[in-house]
């Protein structure tokens, strides 16, 4: 079964098949729609093979839709049917789930996705938990969100935003008794040095978690029905 993996940013929408290691893009734009989204994704891979979808989109989900419109694309993406304007069954998902699921190395998971805001996401045992934690607000200040996002950056400096960062990451960890934590999203190359039981997120996890969300797993000698990847809304 090939997969075609989507990601929907505020500045392109990449996509990749599993049945190859091309990457195609497009560039996004404030007022992409999910109908226009369908067309140029199907226009972009019409020569490739795909029999499933995962879409990645930078806004909530609850167990039946998207819970908001994107604030950095288009209007008329709740409730939207990507399944019949593909004509394929597709899983969507939070973009910064998908790359948490991609990154996790086994154990328990905590992912925070470095970008715009905050993206977040609790993997253990193969159990995917989305989390808001751009949220929380620590002592009266702003919300997790801004400190650690683009806003954080631009407004208090990098020496200040790093230092925030590295709070919040050894703060978190402790809090849901992570193994170890990753940072994602574009900013994440910016924190130096790494914070102990912390490790970066790579290109790839995106894509890697797309593939996922439809892998069936089989332990050895495991005499029960295959698992899947379970994401909680």
């Amino acid at each position: 079964m090939d997969v075609l993996v989507v990601d929907v940013g505020g500045t392109h929408v990449k996509m990749r098949s599993s049945g190859g290691s091309d990457t195609r893009r497009f560039k996004s734009r404030s007022d992409l729609t999910a109908e226009e989204l369908v067309v140029l994704v199907t226009e972009s891979v019409r020569d490739w093979r795909y029999d499933v979808i995962s879409l990645g989109v930078p806004v909530p989900l609850d167990a039946r839709t998207l819970t908001m419109e994107p604030g950095n694309l288009g209007k008329g993406w709740i409730g939207f049917d990507f399944a019949k304007a593909f004509g394929k069954p597709v899983r969507v998902i939070n973009d910064a789930v998908m790359q948490a699921l991609g990154a996790y190395d086994g154990g328990r998971m905590l992912f925070l996705g470095l970008g715009t805001g905050l993206g977040s996401a609790l993997v253990s045992d193969h159990v995917v938990v989305p989390l808001e934690l751009g949220n929380l607000r620590l002592s009266g200040g702003e919300p997790l969100g801004i400190q650690l996002g683009r806003r954080g950056l631009e407004t208090g400096g990098e020496v200040a935003w790093q230092r925030a960062v590295t709070d919040a990451a050894c703060m978190l960890r402790d809090a849901f008794v992570a193994d170890y934590v990753v940072l994602g999203g574009g900013n994440a190359k910016r924190v130096q040095p790494l914070p102990e039981g912390v490790r970066r997120g790579g290109n790839e996890d995106a894509f890697t978690g797309g593939y996922r969300l439809w892998e069936e797993m089989v332990e050895p000698h495991d005499r029960q029905p295959p698992r899947v990847w379970r994401v909680v809304r």
